[in-house]
């Protein structure tokens, strides 16, 4: 069965989702529940949601790092090549 559900900003369709989770984990999010009064359903939602940021950033960063690299090189060359222009242009 498909609910219709607005999380996010985004106008989703929300999916029935069977886990598995370790005892400790478990027991951790109960505790958070209890205490937070929140739903169940919302805090794993919330939790999901930050994680698979969290896991965009990470991918970003590798991402971003292995393009740095790639024109690393060139951008030393452009530097050299400026700084023997400020160099001709000062004499």
């Amino acid at each position: 069965m498909v609910i219709p559900n607005y999380f996010d900003g985004e106008f989703d369709m929300s999916k029935l989702l069977s886990l598995k989770l370790r005892d400790k984990v478990f027991q951790d999010a109960e505790e958070i529940l209890r205490r937070s009064r929140k739903p169940r359903n919302a805090y794993f939602n919330e939790a999901i949601n930050f994680y698979n940021k969290l896991w965009k950033r990470k991918l970003l960063k590798k991402t971003l790092a292995e393009e740095s690299a790639l024109v690393a090189d060139e951008s030393l060359l452009v530097l050299e090549a400026f700084e023997l222009l400020e160099d001709e242009l000062a004499k």
